[in-house]
């Protein structure tokens, strides 16, 4: 339990040099020992931990003029559901973090060059030299899990006849209810798809998801098996997605009710038919995008602002959230929770917010959109890093962040009353804690600062600056990501689980 109770320990010191892990992107191992020895070689230069600071806001540099973000004075509740609300509220943790007072956490920015170096040598390793082949973080790369084009294969299936829109339109409906199903899987589920290979995690979530929507599950036309749709979502049963999803005694996913509650009030909210159209499929928004009054036509391409977007996945999705979660006004907040390092201060100046499955699905939906529709965005630097266990994982193994003894023994007591119950974990034990303590809700909003002070640093690690330079969707993907769950697979190599474990519903992670 030292990286928890050790203030400044190290897991480079605990972590024997002939351990190796296998690359996702590579078919060759390699050491994370060595992967540090060689990043320690790096010629960059990195900041003294004491001159370390809040990187300053992204500026805007789109020629199209983006919505400003609601006046939280006015419309509070309208302000935390914007995507502007997200970076900004965090930035309090963060400020938080780099003065040394945390609630929960002890935070020592001596290593914080290590995460740097770890994060290059990843991308190095995986990429060099052609560091341009990174794609942006999506649910799309994880459909091509094992080298597999399982998207090309299937709209080369489709054949001529279907035009460029509506093979996007497909996509937005399968990635859709794709990045709903892909919460945290638990240590257990794994997926055999239809090539007779095991899939685990989000992977096998992604070619779950896919080969459902192939046999036409989140369909009611009969004629159309490829395409999701409202009517067939609302029949959609636990017990159909349970099949759907090979579950059993022994095949066990954290999650499985609410991942169908998703899916399910996804069908009502696909009602909307300013978004979703007269048919209710969720790949109707292109055509509202495309058509949008804040929409431009600059050199042949649709320029979409991000804030367009962000409205119809927050305005159009509102409906599948749970309720249960923070509100203000009686207006459910989403992915927002209050946290104890914001500025003391009354209602909502005390909530940070993430809104992590809407961001990740903003991600994932600009890929297609502009592979296919000839769509650039406006405003892509508005999303954050992903505030979630693998990219929050990194920053703990690697020391940057330690648990406090306090809630170190109270997420341990929770683990151990949770590993009494019938299937779950009880080995590698770790603090657990559910996704609205204060602990959770800190640690993710310190990962979305974090990520921000990592971008720079990686690209100078890289050598790259100006129009070179790797954006943040590129480094999340070929580096944070990655790396925090290779890191997690080296700390605690039964499990795999990151080095705190998160009571998930299957609505949030």
């Amino acid at each position: 339990m030292g990286l928890f109770s050790k203030k400044g320990s190290s897991r480079a010191n605990s972590v024997n040099s002939d351990k190796t892990t296998k690359s996702k992107s590579t078919t060759s191992s390699t050491s994370y020992h060595s992967i540090r020895s060689t990043a320690s070689t790096t010629k960059t230069s990195l900041p003294e931990s004491s001159c370390l600071s809040m990187p300053p806001m992204p500026a805007n540099t789109s020629p199209v003029e983006l919505t400003p973000a609601p006046n939280p004075q006015l419309d509070p509740s309208g302000y935390l559901r914007s995507i502007y609300a997200v970076r900004e509220t965090s930035r309090h943790v963060l400020d938080a973090a780099l003065k040394g007072r945390l609630t929960n956490f002890h935070v020592d920015l001596t290593k914080f060059k290590d995460v740097v170096h770890y994060v290059v040598s990843i991308i190095k390793r995986d990429y060099a030299p052609d560091f341009s082949a990174i794609p942006p973080h999506g649910r799309w790369q994880h459909f091509e899990v094992g080298g597999v084009p399982r998207i090309d294969t299937m709209m080369a299936f489709w054949g001529s006849a279907v035009d460029s829109h509506e093979r996007c339109r497909r996509l937005l409906d399968l990635f859709v209810v794709s990045v709903l199903l892909d919460a945290g899987s638990g240590t257990k589920w794994q997926y055999k798809a239809q090539n007779g290979k095991i899939y685990r995690r989000s992977e096998g979530l992604a070619v779950a998801s896919l080969e459902m929507f192939q046999t036409g599950l989140f369909s009611s036309n009969t004629t159309q098996p490829h395409q999701v749709d409202g009517a067939a979502l609302k029949n959609l049963t636990v017990d159909v997605l349970a099949k759907g999803l090979q579950i059993s005694n022994t095949n066990p996913i954290d999650g499985l009710e609410g991942r169908s509650s998703l899916l399910m009030k996804l069908g009502d909210a696909l009602d909307n038919q300013t978004f979703f159209g007269v048919d209710a499929r969720p790949g109707n928004m292109l055509d509202y995008l495309l058509q949008h009054s804040s929409t431009q036509k600059i050199d042949g391409k649709s320029v979409i602002p991000v804030p367009t977007l962000w409205t119809v996945l927050m305005d159009g999705l509102a409906p599948i959230w749970p309720q249960s979660r923070t509100q203000f006004d009686g207006i459910s907040l989403g992915d927002a929770w209050p946290c104890s390092s914001m500025p003391p201060a009354p209602g909502w100046e005390r909530i940070v917010c993430f809104h992590k499955l809407t961001q990740w699905m903003a991600y994932s939906l600009m890929v297609p959109m502009q592979k296919l529709a000839d769509v650039t965005w406006a405003g892509e630097y508005l999303l954050t890093g992903l505030p979630e266990y693998r990219n929050g994982g990194l920053l703990i193994d690697l020391g940057l962040l330690t648990l406090k003894e306090a809630q170190e023994k109270r997420g341990l007591e929770a683990y151990h009353q949770n590993a009494k119950k019938a299937g779950q974990p009880n080995v590698e034990v770790v603090p657990m804690f559910t996704p609205d303590d204060d602990v959770i809700v800190e640690w993710r909003a310190c990962t979305l600062g974090f990520l921000d002070m990592l971008l720079p640093e990686v690209n100078r690690g890289l050598g790259f600056e100006g129009d070179q330079a790797l954006s943040l969707a590129q480094v999340l993907e070929a580096g944070t990501w990655k790396g925090g769950r290779e890191i997690a697979e080296y700390s605690r190599p039964n499990t795999k689980e990151p080095p705190i474990m998160i009571l998930s519903d299957g609505t949030v992670f």
